[in-house]
């Protein structure tokens, strides 16, 4: 647990001079960061990178593939409550969805779960393999299938969850703002490419392509639903939608093709264009007329390029052909779209108009104090509460003063850091920062508590280097406190050393664990 020179602290000019840039340059090998979802190529814009294809992992630290226990997946989602319903028709969805968080030790993710009517696949084997085989496939543009479960007459899949809603919700029932032009581009081209690997892998059918199965992650990127790639229910229908957008050689003899995929994404291309839900017929007879501009969405106020519409409308034309044999493939899809990607370096949470994710460290194998909790949780206002809360009774045993030490010097010290304290309850961090420095710089005195407040501070300024080094300076003071070990992995996981944070974590939990059994710390 070394306390005043740290690892941490030797390596960390390296991990964070590290370009976390939305996309990667050919350059870099690293496919672990979910911020590296596009890649650069000698030919032009980025294109989304492949992803792995194992049942051990993957892409962006994917959880391999699993069997769940039914009583597993009732704890994630309350017993099934309704409250956890991500569907977009709520209980009235033929197979509802929910939402739900895992509570495993070591695992405690959001998941995605979708519950099948009772019988929809009577054979427990036949719906396990259909699972696995889609459990197979790993892919930075899939929501990808991590488990299912098969008890009694239940069938549920378990997936990656997406947090910030459907492309449906963007665009038909948005609320600030509709996507701007750059990002719908990116949405067709991560569509396509997620197709085209499904495709590549032995899945090229996708049943109901829509608008509602494509999901935004964490750092608002799009990814296509893996619950698309396996039917309803065994003998069911593979499209609910509305005929109008249903394939017309699915509508002759109910087979779904690779073909009719491609129908389904160029309906999504219409709706990207238009910012609604247009019949194809309607729209192919607009596209002909040449009344493309009536087509688009006039939410866009002009901020698009006619250029690329009109590339886009021509594919999207090509695509709905009559005749299956016309469409275009997964690869001509890539080749038209990758072009007329303008603005790869702006993240997709930008242009989506929603906050920037700050991944906590993961849970600890530990069990967790409130401390802890709101630790692993990023949550630097519980974290504020409870330090107040504590106050200095962590403090006791580091200091042992003689009565001649008691001088004027001493009293001015104590001042300053009791108006520390006092900005520091009043959330005047700034302030609180100088007193305690005032405090600190006399050096008579060393306090563990005043360097973990002023390690706050630090980062409620947004200055996490100085955080992370109060916290190292508070364990240097007192090297069994499990709170200068929190304040350290709170600070690493804002300077996106992970890892390290993950650890220092699970250091802070173990010597809480101590504690209770006896040992010294807190």
């Amino acid at each position: 647990m070394g306390c005043c020179e740290s690892s941490f602290i030797r390596g960390r000019d390296s991990h964070h001079k590290t370009n976390h840039n939305h996309h990667r340059n050919s350059n870099s090998n690293s496919n672990n960061n979910d911020d590296n979802r596009l890649t650069q190529t000698n030919n032009g814009p980025p294109q989304p990178s492949n992803g792995t294809n194992s049942l051990a992992g993957g892409a962006g630290g994917v959880p391999g593939f699993s069997e769940f226990s039914l009583a597993e997946l009732k704890v994630a989602t309350n017993n099934f409550s309704s409250d956890f319903i991500v569907s977009e028709s709520g209980e009235k969805a033929p197979n509802v969805v929910y939402k739900g968080r895992l509570q495993n030790d070591n695992n405690r993710r959001w998941i995605a779960i979708k519950k099948f009517t009772k019988l929809a696949w009577p054979d427990p084997k036949q719906f396990a393999d259909e699972a696995w085989g889609v459990g197979k496939l790993r892919h930075n543009t899939l929501a990808n299938l991590i488990g299912y479960c098969c008890d009694g007459d239940e069938r549920l899949l378990v997936a990656e969850y997406m947090p910030n809603d459907t492309l449906a919700k963007h665009l038909f029932h948005w609320e600030n703002q509709t996507i701007e032009w750059a990002m719908r581009l990116r949405v067709a081209l991560y569509i396509a490419e997620a197709l085209d690997y499904c495709s590549n892998e032995g899945h090229p059918l996708y049943h109901d392509l829509n608008a509602y199965r494509v999901l935004f992650d964490e750092n608002g990127d799009p990814r296509l639903s893996c619950f698309g790639l396996i039917k309803n229910s065994r003998d069911g229908k593979s499209y609910s939608t509305n005929l109008a957008y249903t394939p017309p050689e699915y509508l002759r003899n109910g087979r779904v093709t690779p073909e009719s995929v491609i129908f389904s994404f160029g309906t999504v291309l219409l709706d990207l264009l238009s910012g609604k839900h247009i019949p194809p017929s309607r729209a192919l007879d607009m596209i002909r007329g040449k009344n493309i501009l009536l087509l688009m969405d006039s939410h866009l106020e002009g901020n698009f390029s006619t250029e690329e519409a009109t590339v886009v409308f021509d594919l999207a034309s090509r695509c709905l052909q009559n005749e299956p044999m016309e469409r275009p493939n997964t690869k001509d899809l890539m080749t038209t779209l990758a072009p007329l990607q303008n603005k790869p370096d702006v993240p997709s949470y930008v242009m989506l108009g929603i906050p920037k994710h700050e991944e906590g460290p993961p849970t600890p194998q530990h069990p967790l104090s409130p401390m802890g909790d709101a630790c692993s949780r990023m949550d630097l206002t519980a974290i504020h509460q409870i330090l107040v809360m504590t106050h200095y009774k962590d403090d006791e045993g580091t200091n042992e003063l003689s009565f001649q030490e008691w001088t004027q010097q001493m009293r001015d010290m104590l001042e300053a850091r009791k108006r520390g304290d006092v900005a520091f309850r009043d959330k005047d961090f700034k302030t609180a920062i100088e007193c305690y420095s005032q405090f600190i710089d006399v050096g008579t005195m060393v306090s563990p508590t005043v360097y973990a407040r002023r390690s706050l501070c630090h980062l409620l300024c947004d200055q996490p280097d100085a955080a992370l080094r109060d916290a190292m300076q508070a364990q240097c003071v007192y090297p069994d406190w499990s709170t200068a070990f929190y304040m350290q992995a709170v600070a690493l996981a804002k300077l996106d050393m992970h890892k390290d944070a993950a650890d220092m974590l699970n250091e802070a939990a173990a010597l809480e664990e101590k504690r209770q059994r006896g040992g010294k710390g807190s």
